[in-house]
């Protein structure tokens, strides 16, 4: 099937439409015909991690808004967010979204902070999604909502949204010339990562303090601690050997034992990365984004974690199997998967049909992304049965996302099912779901893209096209016209 035939997934229309297109396909994704209602469903069985009781198997993965103060603190935006996830249904609240643990490591002049200034407004969003759990659901029992610590590395924007100041782990071969980056004067010293190092934990007991569960120490997307793991030609303690490579989370950890015990650590990490993707010159023009092809690179090429360095267009789960065994001995069985980066290879993290202005038409049937994401959880779960696994990508199966989830959760392919984009549009899904109810189709997310669009051009995340808050904002018309020079053909 060439670029353009793919089909949209509510065309399909029905459980038998969909899995004969799977089918078609040689996709052989679970799916449940029923799905279960009540105490007995496979999704809303409890799940226990550490000292912490998870309610069900639905899970918010994080998603950041770009909508905070310039001085870290949430803004009225945030704060609904953070309401609609109490209202979700889900159980896990994973991170809510990624809160900087300093100024200069924010990916947006709008991040969120947590710093002595802000540690009581970071509280305060907790506060409001519990509240809006028990509103909705009578009591916050088996409710766990944990706060996810970043610094952004080589995608740093902490003043201007047009404008990187990068922080980067080394020299990278391809992405510092995708991204303007020309001398060695970005790279951090060891002795900049140990500071940072003291950041986290110093955010970690801030977290402790304000109610939250866990912290989810964030090694994905391309972000500094997700480049860290692929600095193999970086001298020194943080470079080198996975052991060096993995040098960063370790000391963390130990910070956080000795300094704020009882909290639990969570990592969500991009398990799976591939060489950067470009839109393809040959069938791209003004008006339209061409797909994605792979970067020429030379071979080997070591610097994308998870992927076969003698082809980085294909998984290989070595250094991501191994990093798990070293994470198993910190006492870390609390993983969030997810794969690539939206900045370099959003068809990886987001399966979708429609790109983002700075993105590409899709390479390949979406849907064979998701499965990608199934297939690397179920891979990785079955390797470590002990650990928890937390899974992604489930947003593009739209209609037929219960069946699914049900499904993978029934056969051990992972543990929990977290849902990101789909909380912007539709986020009590996860309730309706669980409670036997029919989709809301009018609500369903179908992949726009716009809530990626919408920050890559300093605008605030949300759901433009569904969401009535949005598409009533001043906001809407400044993301309509810059989506004009942007469209697939």
């Amino acid at each position: 099937m060439k670029f353009g035939d793919y089909p949209k997934v509510a065309s399909l229309a029905t459980g038998e439409g969909f899995k004969a297109y799977l089918q078609a396909q040689g996709l052989a994704m679970p799916f449940d015909d029923v799905i279960e209602a009540g105490p007995s469903s496979p999704l809303a069985q409890p799940l226990s991690v550490g000292r912490m009781r998870i309610g069900n198997r639905l899970a918010v993965n994080p998603m950041e808004g770009w909508d905070g103060q310039t001085d870290g603190r949430p803004s009225a935006n945030t704060i609904r967010r953070w309401r609609h996830f109490g209202l979700s249904g889900a159980k896990l609240i994973w991170g809510g979204e990624a809160v900087a643990v300093r100024a200069d490591g924010r990916a947006n002049p709008n991040q969120l902070m947590l710093t002595d200034a802000t540690q009581g407004d970071i509280a305060g969003l907790r506060d409001t999604l519990v509240k809006a759990h028990r509103e909705a659901f009578g009591n916050d029992d088996g409710l766990v909502v944990g706060l996810q610590l970043t610094h952004s590395g080589r995608f740093c924007k902490p003043d201007d949204h047009k404008r990187f100041k990068p922080m980067i782990a080394y020299r990278h071969p391809v992405l510092d010339r995708k991204f303007g980056i020309t001398s060695d004067d970005a790279v951090m010293s060891d002795d900049d990562l140990k500071r940072l190092i003291d950041d986290f934990v110093r955010a970690s007991k801030q977290a402790l303090a304000c109610g939250y569960d866990f912290v989810d120490l964030k090694h994905c997307h391309g972000y500094l601690a997700h480049e860290l793991l692929t600095a193999v030609d970086r001298p020194g303690p943080f470079g080198g050997s996975l052991e060096n490579r993995t040098r960063f989370l370790r000391e963390i950890t130990a910070g956080i034992r000795a300094e704020a015990p009882g909290l639990e650590i969570g990592v969500r990490l991009s398990a799976a990365d591939f060489v950067p993707f470009k839109p393809d010159p040959e069938q791209s023009t003004p008006g339209a984004l061409g797909p994605g092809i792979p970067e020429t690179v030379a071979l080997p090429y070591p610097y994308a974690f998870g992927a076969d360095p003698q082809d980085p267009t294909r998984v290989d789960l070595a250094e991501p199997a191994a990093m798990m065994t070293i994470m198993r001995e910190l006492g870390i069985v609390f993983v969030n998967v997810t794969l690539g980066s939206p900045y370099y290879t959003p068809h990886l993290i987001r399966p979708a049909i429609y790109p983002p202005s700075d993105g590409y038409a899709p390479p390949e049937e979406p849907l064979a992304g998701v499965m990608r994401h199934l297939e690397v959880v179920r891979d990785l779960k079955r390797l470590f049965p002990d650990m928890v696994f937390v899974g992604s990508g489930y947003t593009y199966l739209q209609d037929f996302f219960g069946h699914v989830a049900q499904a993978v959760v029934r056969e051990g392919w992972t543990d929990s099912v977290g849902l990101g984009r789909m909380m912007l549009s539709y986020p009590e899904l996860a309730a309706d779901t669980l409670a036997g109810r029919p989709s809301q189709r009018k609500r369903l997310c179908r992949t726009f893209s716009d809530c990626t669009t919408a920050p890559r051009n300093g605008i605030v995340s949300g759901c433009y096209p569904l969401d009535q808050h949005y598409k009533k904002s001043p906001e809407f018309k400044a993301l309509a016209a810059i989506k004009k020079p942007a469209k697939v053909d």
